[in-house]
């Protein structure tokens, strides 16, 4: 399975901004391939959820993955939200092979981190993070099994502050603990989000007012964020100082550009076995996480000290970094970021790790489909 990281053969740079290259990290059993399942069904993308104890996941698809109940392989997938294109790689949580997940980090413009509400911070939760550090990739937290016993999202985000090291920000309140998590209080918009059954595959995200008991707790925790992110926005900081609160567009702003430069981690919860949670991931996927025209350019291997950078620009010279290859049964499959230009079937490309060129063999899915992802695979 190989799938093309960008949208287009021929990106406008409209289409370029609408676009999320994003991986998901996790120490392993932290529901990240379950996450990335639900992601998908809630897309429509698929239309049954895959379970990794039924073996039906879309991402585990080897068989020694469907067995174990563990990723082993980064595998690429495809969806749509509110008008974006999401190109999602779901990397391994195991540390046997952490290999897959630097590989995958290295090309992708954003994350999402995923972490046990009980357990919090993991060994292999480290280990991905700090990766992501080295190549300065944004991310947003997902806190997940909020359904367990033991599970708390204060303790979850205290443990990310202290072992990982960055600004973890909570933008929504749980609603129920443990058996009876049953929704959230989204913090910008200050309404509740429930979901009522659970497991029922028609089961949607209903909004309602945020309940009683909670409505002092939402608006002192919406009073801290706003503080938080204030001390460290400009525009946030002067509109704070003059109407001693922030709108909902600035808040939602400033979260973006603190995300994009790394100095705020957005934390969401939620049960994605239980699909609950999932809609508001992928609006702050949307909301937070940098598109292609965002990351800073690329300088490609052999330019000259002088050349122009290469920026994502579908009619520049071709940029791009095979970033895994994978033989199978019918040949061999090479997974490309590309970074700048347009790959034509039929074209040659100068391999500079070989120095040799290598024919382009591109073969496209319909662009109406988002659930069926473009592929591309190139030999020599």
């Amino acid at each position: 399975m190989c799938t093309h990281q960008h949208l287009h053969l021929n990106p406008t740079a409209a289409a370029l901004a609408a676009v999320r290259n994003l991986g998901i990290l996790a120490h392993v059993d932290a529901g990240k391939t379950t996450v990335t399942e639900r992601m998908l069904f809630r897309t429509g993308a698929v239309h049954k959820r895959g379970e990794v104890h039924d073996g039906t996941t879309v991402t585990d698809f080897d068989p020694q993955e469907r067995d174990r109940g563990i990723t082993i392989f980064a595998a690429a997938v495809t969806c749509a939200w509110d008008g974006h294109r999401l190109n999602l790689i779901d990397t391994p949580g195991h540390v046997d092979f952490s290999a897959e997940v630097e590989r995958s980090l290295r090309v992708l413009d954003g994350a999402i981190a995923v972490f046990d509400a009980v357990s919090g911070v993991e060994p292999q939760s480290e280990s991905v993070w700090r990766c992501a550090d080295r190549y300065a990739v944004p991310r947003i937290a997902f806190v997940n099994k909020m359904d367990r016993p033991g599970a708390d999202l204060d303790a979850a985000v205290t443990s990310i502050r202290d072992r990982l090291h960055p600004a973890p920000v909570a933008v929504q309140v749980p609603i129920g603990s443990e058996g009876g998590f049953v929704g959230v209080v989204d913090l910008l918009r200050m309404r509740a989000l429930i979901w009522t059954s659970g497991f029922d595959e028609t089961d949607a995200m209903t909004e309602a007012d945020i309940p009683v008991e909670l409505v002092e707790e939402a608006r002192q925790r919406r009073h801290d964020l706003e503080e938080v992110v204030a001390e460290r926005h400009a525009a946030a900081l002067e509109e704070y100082v003059a109407q001693s609160q922030l709108s909902e567009h600035t808040l939602r702003t400033a979260l973006r550009d603190l995300t994009v430069s790394g100095e705020l981690v957005v934390v969401l919860c939620g049960a994605a076995y239980r699909n609950r949670g999932i809609e508001p991931l992928l609006d702050a996927v949307v909301a937070y996480l940098p598109s292609p025209l965002e990351r800073p350019a690329v300088r490609g291997v052999g330019d000259e000290p002088d050349s122009a950078p290469r920026n994502p620009d579908p009619s520049g010279l071709v940029a791009a970094l095979v970033f895994k290859v994978q033989v199978t049964g019918t040949g061999r499959l090479t997974y490309v970021r590309l970074y700048s230009g347009t790959l034509r079937k039929g074209e040659s490309v100068l391999d500079v790790g070989a120095g040799q060129f290598a024919q382009v063999v591109l073969d496209v899915e319909p662009l109406g489909d988002p659930a069926r992802p473009a592929s591309s695979s190139s030999r020599r």
